[in-house]
């Protein structure tokens, strides 16, 4: 029995330094982005948190919620952009709709002008980032862009009932508006450079150092920025599983495919494994049970904790704890393995293989008691006995 309360602390324990582990990491991340140092030499960060050279950093919006009565948009920055957003982020965070919006169409025409595009401008729907007064058959209301009901990858004109664009005017169960805005929608899900490096011929070092302090999205939504905690992070988790997009944290395509694959590994083993033990000598299989209640287990012992080890994998899987999910069916599909090797060598030797002993005397080892074994080495020992050249 306390063997049996050992292995279950060493579960827990496994469990925990996993965990522990991934929150590390991601302090590492974090601490590494607040270290952060410029080709010059000189520390991108003044401050607190004040970033100067955006040039090798990108960000990721998200999804659009509605957090704390706010519509806002949820965004990672990325210190290593050549990386395209698939490191460990310096963090999640949140900023109104308006000013985020504001600032990517700032981007964007600035990188229309890097381009020699002059023709481009802003599109008239950006107005709307401001609260406004529109009269509907004589019935005032105001409307101001926001998060699109049902939908965290979009944007609307949301309707409000008060000059201040807080109340939402939602009568009819939806507050959405039918303007178009389909100019101005943010690219959720997409990793956006900071800085977008252009051809621009014969220029000198300072173009380029301005231009990596110059990056509107990314430092207007770094100075504006609140901390996304983990209540914010699972706002709007549900309605983005429905309607099927990764949020990163969701198991996409690949993840799906080796995870069915690690699984269908494990089904495998187990079969082989049971086949195994069906075909067990005896005596293997009493020296086998005889080890484990030395060893203070029993049968429903090893199947409990299987079992329990499979709803643990099952459970972080369906909460979208990744690293969890993979370190948990690997450990399980290794020990799986490990026990599957033990029993092939144990059944190779036990089926009648060939053996010579340290005098020259072949010993074959069959399914027989002891005693026959014994008397039918003592009979061919003569017989077999390979002689020693002197």
């Amino acid at each position: 029995m306390q063997i049996h309360n050992f292995l279950y602390t060493l579960l827990l324990a496994v469990l925990l330094l996993v965990a522990f582990g991934e929150d590390a990491a991601n302090d590492d991340a974090a601490a590494a982005g607040d270290d952060a140092v410029d080709d010059d030499g000189a520390a991108n960060y003044y401050g607190d948190d004040y970033i100067k050279y955006w040039g090798s950093y990108a960000i990721l919006p998200k999804r659009c919620i509605v957090y704390n009565d706010v519509d806002v948009i949820v965004f990672s920055v990325f210190e290593n952009g050549y990386k395209q957003c698939s490191d460990s982020p310096t963090g999640t965070y949140i900023t109104p709709v308006a000013t985020f919006l504001n600032a990517y169409l700032e981007q964007k025409y600035q990188d229309n002008q890097d381009q020699g595009n002059d023709d481009y401008a802003v599109p008239d729907a950006a107005s709307y980032t401001q609260c406004q007064q529109q009269v509907v058959e004589n019935v005032e209301y105001y409307v101001q862009l926001g998060c699109t009901d049902g939908s965290p990858l979009s944007l609307s004109v949301n309707i409000y009932s008060d000059n201040t664009c807080t109340t939402r005017d939602s009568e009819n169960g939806m507050d959405d508006s039918n303007i178009d805005i389909s100019d101005i929608q943010l690219p959720f899900k997409r990793c956006l450079p900071c800085v977008y490096w252009t051809d621009q011929g014969d220029v000198d070092d300072q173009f380029y150092d301005n231009h990596q302090q110059q990056a509107p999205l990314c430092s207007t939504a770094w100075q504006y920025k609140e901390t996304c905690d983990r209540k914010c992070q699972r706002t709007g988790l549900e309605r983005w599983s429905l309607s099927g997009v990764n949020d990163g944290s969701q198991w996409n395509t690949s993840d799906k495919i080796l995870l069915g694959i690690l699984a269908l590994f494990g089904c495998g083993m187990l079969g082989a494994i049971l086949q195994k033990r069906r075909n067990m000598s005896n005596k293997d299989a009493l020296l086998e049970q005889a080890a484990m209640s030395a060893a203070g287990l029993q049968p429903s012992h090893v199947i409990g904790i299987f079992v329990l080890v499979v709803i643990v994998i099952t459970v972080f899987a369906l909460l979208g704890m990744k690293n969890l999910t993979w370190a948990m069916l690997l450990i399980m599909n290794t020990i799986l393995f490990g026990y599957l090797m033990k029993l092939t060598i144990d059944s190779g030797v036990s089926t009648g293989e060939t053996v010579i002993g340290p005098d020259g005397t072949i010993i074959r080892r069959g399914d027989s008691d002891d005693s026959s074994n014994d008397s039918s080495q003592e009979r061919n020992a003569g017989t077999y006995k390979i002689p020693v050249l002197t």
